[in-house]
């Protein structure tokens, strides 16, 4: 796989991973609290291969670090600066979306996942209240 290729596979991964993060932040806020296993298997998979794909970048040496090309790298390996930026991008856009998903998981998981509900007070109690008058 050429270098440009790399990137790009790297691209889309990174496009997969920006909406599976907005799925499971619309599941969060409408159903306020942990996603069900399906969803989790699907993130889990996709940090799978993102792994694989930055050892793939790593390998060819490519670096989104910097703007400058990695140390060592050949200038076939220079690739265009727009792609490059672009990945940046959408990186900075799933760590966003995910670091507003884990305030979420954090806010649910310390009320338990559900609102408090009023109590009712017992009937009995209920029938006392109306039967003493002013």
């Amino acid at each position: 796989m050429t270098p440009a290729e790399t990137l790009q596979h790297h691209q889309q991964l990174c496009d997969e991973l920006y909406q599976l993060a907005l799925e499971e932040n619309r599941f969060l806020k409408q159903h306020q609290r942990v996603p069900d296993a399906p969803l989790l298997d699907r993130k889990r998979q996709l940090l799978e291969r993102l792994e694989k794909s930055l050892a793939a970048l790593r390998q060819l040496n490519i670096s989104l670090a910097t703007d400058a090309p990695a140390k060592g790298a050949s200038p076939s390996q220079d690739l265009d600066r727009a792609a490059v930026e672009r990945v940046r991008a959408k990186v900075m856009q799933v760590l966003h979306i995910d670091r507003e998903n884990e305030q979420l998981l954090f806010r649910y998981s310390l009320s338990g996942g559900a609102k408090p509900s009023a109590s009712q007070p017992p009937p009995s109690q209920l029938q006392r209240l109306y039967t003493k008058g002013p």
